[in-house]
C-alpha cells in the first residue's frame, strides 16, 4: 500500500527537484545509499528494476526507509509493462517510472492513484501520455533527443508540461542551470550522483556530500 499521496508524491517531485536513480544487488549496500540521500536531503528515491531479483531488494528497502527515512517517498524505476507496475505497487512503490510510455502501465497506475511518469523522445509520445493522465512525462535519454533545447522548445506549446529528464545530467551547476532554464521540473541522475568508487569504497559521505551539493544547487537555479 502507498504510503503517501499521488498529489504528496508529484509535489514533493516538483519541490525537491531532483529524483535520485539507483540499483544495486546488495541489499545493505542499497540501505546505506538510501540513508546517504536521505541526510542529504533527498526525499524522493528511484529504485531501478535492473537486475535479477531486482524487487526482493527494493520490498526490504521499503521497509527500511519506513523506520529509518520516514519521508522518503519510494519509487521504482525501469519498468515497462503492467504486471511489473502492479509488482512494485504492492511491494509500497510510491511512483512508477518507465524508459518508455505504456499506456498499459497508465490504467495500472491511474487504478491505484500511483504517479507513472513514462519516458518520452518526442513531443507525440509527451501528448499520449499526458492524455493517459500523466502528470509528469520523463524525457529519455534527455542528452540524446535534444538536451535542454529540447525542453525549451517542448515547453513554448505545451507550457502545462511537467518534464522530468534523465540522461545527461551532471551534478554542475553550469548543467543543471541549462536543464531548469529550459523549463524541467525536475532532474533525474543516476551514475553521477553515485560514483562506482564512492560505492567501493563504501565512502557514504561523499555520496551525502554529492546530494547535498546537486539539492543545494537545483533549489538556486530552479525557476
Amino acid at each position: 500500500m502507498a504510503k503517501f499521496t499521488k498529489q504528496q508524491v508529484i509535489n514533493t517531485i516538483c519541490t525537491s527537484g531532483m529524483v535520485p536513480v539507483f540499483y544495486n544487488k546488495d541489499i545493505e549496500v542499497s540501505k546505506q545509499v538510501l540513508l546517504a540521500c536521505y541526510r542529504g536531503g533527498v526525499r524522493v528515491f528511484e529504485f531501478t528494476n535492473r537486475g535479477d531479483f531486482a524487487q526482493e531488494v527494493f520490498k526490504e528497502l521499503v521497509k527500511y526507509a519506513e523506520k529509518t527515512c520516514p519521508e522518503m517517498i519510494m519509487g521504482a524505476g525501469s519498468v515497462v509493462d503492467a504486471g511489473t507496475a502492479s509488482l512494485y505497487i504492492q511491494l509500497g512503490a510510491n511512483f512508477i517510472v518507465g524508459p518508455l510510455f505504456n499506456p498499459e502501465v497508465a490504467k495500472v497506475c491511474n487504478r491505484r492513484l500511483i504517479p507513472y511518469a513514462p519516458g518520452c523522445g518526442s513531443v507525440t509520445e509527451i501528448g499520449y501520455a499526458q492524455e493517459a493522465g500523466c502528470d509528469i512525462c520523463k524525457i529519455f535519454p534527455a542528452g540524446n533527443v535534444g538536451g535542454p533545447s529540447f525542453v525549451k522548445n517542448v515547453m513554448a506549446p505545451m507550457p502545462w508540461s511537467k518534464l522530468m529528464v534523465t540522461g545527461g545530467v551532471t551534478p554542475e551547476e553550469s548543467n543543471l542551470k541549462a536543464w531548469f532554464d529550459a523549463g524541467v521540473t525536475c532532474v533525474g541522475m543516476g551514475s553521477n550522483l553515485f560514483p562506482a568508487d564512492l560505492i567501493k569504497s563504501e565512502n557514504w559521505d561523499g555520496i551525502t556530500k554529492l546530494c547535498a551539493e546537486a539539492m543545494a544547487i537545483i533549489q538556486k537555479v530552479k525557476k
